[in-house]
């Protein structure tokens, strides 16, 4: 039996798609990683780099990732376990936090202490969580009132703690010596009043996205643009003094590769760790070479992405950023690897992975509305340019209206599962087009344990999927309809194999799920 997965500003929204499909292309082992990882900010540490992302209204958060060249990564540790359990983050009352949760993090290294800050509008507060140990320690957390949109936090030479962030019009505020909030008696200060070039642009992005750095003694601050009609564009400003004034330059304008910032290599190399928004998978980190000229970074070769790049070469992202789990556990234990996360926050008691010996039970405990609503969908990432996930399900204990399978999360999301009504089983393909359900196939089965299947394509945008079913775990069925995937603003996040089991009838059902397996073809 047992074998060996926001708020956007409405005058950029319909230029949105455009400006994506004018970004195409790719350039030799490029990206660095292909998968969603966004909003990065990295440090190193010794010889050793760590790297934090954001997952918003994904369960833990705020993940954080490790490496020793700055291109094979390996998923070490989350920040932050939950962001509250307010109804927006559990799903509760209709409502979600798709596109929202926590937003850009920063990451630092200060004194012995690792920091990474993030906040979050879904509610209303800045957080800063830190520890001794990334990889084993507990992080710690404080977290304050306002928001700090796209902050960076930064440890100056004379031991003050500032935040600098910002839409446009970019801010400083001093923190506690303790990080618990903002100094008092401090107000915030505008240190660049219209941090967008060229001058004049209107109807784009503003600046955003800050990460502030201190190199030789001057101060360069990293913020994304994005141009009305123009492609997302790095702009760097730097001064004497953390207060300015700053002059700035257009650092990188190529293929739409944008926000970060700088780290250097031991040996003195430098590079601008960069994300472009690369279709249906995700937000996909790019790595720039860097040379400083007359006290500016410059990116690129002529401004270009270079084909190559003198680090080491790419290997596969299986198991660093996902990974197949057969769900065996010792006895006791009760944990997921880091590679999975929640769609949202889990209810725990309607999990586990020690119910039944290797296996991951899904318990149903309400009744749900749909796949986007469902709680306690475990996901992991899609990666390019191809991946498949399966896995096999025990439907003997579902009841009448549950379903249960793997799906593909976004908001035109496609699954393919066991769907009970009454005692009938049937096999069902559905996506949701334009974010609505539809059922492209029907296909009664007698067995209780079903095979499913799920493959993507992310090579040059395809952005497919096809689905398929098996009775006996190696010969492969065709099931209902490709779907084309499509990165939509209101998930704001790439593509995402899930389990699920919900109910739509009666509660108290379970779907003991015996494997994911996730390969890249």
């Amino acid at each position: 039996m047992k074998k060996l997965t926001v708020i956007i500003l409405a005058i950029f929204i319909p230029s949105f798609f455009d400006q994506l499909k004018a970004q195409e292309g790719y350039a030799g082992k490029q990206p660095v990683i292909f998968a969603d990882v966004p909003d990065a900010s990295i440090i190193r540490v010794g010889d050793t780099y760590y790297m934090s992302s954001t997952t918003m209204h994904m369960t833990p958060g705020v993940p954080v990732m490790k490496s020793k060249d700055l291109v094979n990564w390996k998923l070490v540790s989350y920040a932050c376990q939950t962001l509250g359990n307010g109804d927006e983050m559990s799903l509760n009352k209709n409502r979600n936090a798709y596109g929202k949760g926590s937003w850009a993090s920063s990451m630092r290294y200060h004194k012995g202490i690792y920091y990474v800050s993030t906040f979050s509008q879904t509610t209303g507060e800045t957080y800063i969580y830190s520890t001794k140990d990334v990889e084993k320690g507990k992080w710690k957390v404080v977290s304050f009132k306002p928001v700090l949109h796209d902050h960076s936090l930064f440890f100056d030479d004379d031991g003050r703690v500032y935040m600098v962030y910002g839409s446009g019009r970019i801010k400083l505020v001093e923190l506690n010596g303790d990080l618990s909030g903002l100094k008092a008696g401090t107000t915030e200060q505008v240190i660049i009043e219209n941090a967008v070039l060229p001058p004049g642009n209107t109807g784009g992005l503003p600046a955003e996205g800050s990460q502030l750095f201190k190199v030789n003694g001057k101060y360069y601050l990293f913020n994304i643009i994005w141009p009305k009609n123009g492609m997302r564009t790095v702009v760097i400003h730097r001064s004497d003094q953390l207060t300015g004034p700053y002059e700035s330059k257009i650092g990188f304008q190529d293929l739409g590769i944008a926000q970060g910032g700088l780290i250097n290599k031991a040996n003195g190399d430098w590079y601008a760790y960069l994300f472009r928004d690369f279709g249906a998978v995700g937000r996909t980190p790019y790595l720039v070479p860097v040379k400083w000229k007359e006290g500016w970074p410059v990116l690129g070769d002529h401004g270009k992405l270079p084909d190559t790049l003198n680090l080491p070469a790419r290997k596969s992202l299986i198991p660093g950023i996902v990974a197949s789990d057969e769900f065996n556990r010792k006895k006791g234990e009760a944990n997921l690897p880091f590679v999975w996360q929640w769609n949202h926050n889990p209810e725990n008691s309607l999990w586990s992975v020690s119910d039944r010996a290797g296996y991951l039970r899904l318990k149903t405990g309400r009744i749900e509305l749909d796949f986007l609503q469902a709680r306690n969908t475990l996901t992991q990432r899609t990666i390019g340019p191809f991946c498949s996930g399966v896995t096999s399900i025990d439907v003997s204990k579902m009841k009448d209206g549950d379903f249960a399978g793997l799906g593909l999360l976004q908001k035109n999301y496609g699954q393919v599962g066991v769907k009970i009504t009454g005692n009938r089983k049937a096999v069902v393909m559905i996506i949701a087009e334009n974010g609505r359900p539809v059922e492209k196939q029907n296909i009664p089965v007698s067995q209780n344990r079903i095979y499913l299947k799920i493959d993507c394509d992310f090579q040059n945008r395809n952005d497919t999927a096809n689905f398929f079913y098996s009775l006996n775990g190696s010969t492969w069925i065709p099931v209902g309809s490709k779907l084309k995937m499509l990165y939509t603003i209101p998930q704001f996040m790439g593509y995402r194999y899930g389990l699920f089991n919900y109910a739509t009838k009666t509660m108290g059902g379970q779907a003991d799920f015996d494997y994911f397996r996730i390969t890249d073809l």
